[in-house]
Formats: C-alpha cells, structure tokens, sequence
C-alpha cells in the first residue's frame, strides 16, 4: 500500500513538473534574451545607430506586451531584420526587455 501510494505521489510530481517546464519555455529566457538583443538589435538601436535608441527601460511591461502582439512586428521599420531572427529568440528578447521594463520591479539601470 506504502509503495503504491509513493509511487503515484511521484508520478503526480513528474507530471506536474514537466507540465510546468512546458508551460514557461512559451515565456522565453531573460538571460539569453539580453545576449540576443545586444547581438542583434543593440547595433542599430543605440544612440548613435540608425534607429531610435531602445533599452528595456524604454517602455513599460504594456508597451512591450503591444510591441511583441502577434503581427505587430510586420508594423515595425526593421521588419525585415525582425524576421531573420528565430521565434525562440524573439521570446527570448521579449522576456529580457519586459522583465526590465521602466515600470518591473526590477527595472534596467545600465544601457
């Protein structure tokens, strides 16, 4: 009875736990999202570079919820960079400038 009930209890755990693994990898990576933006966005996206200077700090987490909607990208000047850049990526991206966002409780501090 004792190792039937331990067994079910792990097998509820792994279940669990992998549901969750699933569901956090549609939120992206902050860590490789920052690497990501700084390699492919940061060149042009600086205060000397061909586009408006952006930082996570620049927006709100809303206004980058809205910048990151399905089909918006197709709005922005630099859509056709946007879409060499991977979908995994791009959440990547998103969830470093929407974790650092000027309104997060841990907003960026450097540039």
């Amino acid at each position: 009875m004792f190792k039937k009930l331990s067994f079910i209890l792990l097998l509820i755990a792994l279940v669990v736990g992998f549901a969750s693994m699933g569901f956090s990898a549609d939120k992206g990576n902050s860590r490789k999202g920052k690497y990501t933006f700084k390699k492919s966005c940061r060149s042009c996206h600086n205060d000397t570079g061909t586009a408006m200077s952006l930082s996570p700090d620049s927006k709100t987490q809303a206004q980058w919820e809205r910048v990151f909607a399905p089909g918006k990208y197709e709005k922005l000047v630099c859509k056709d960079e946007w879409v060499k850049i991977p979908e995994p990526d791009r959440l990547d991206i998103f969830a470093y400038l929407h974790q650092y966002a000027f309104d997060s409780p841990t907003p960026a501090k450097c540039k």
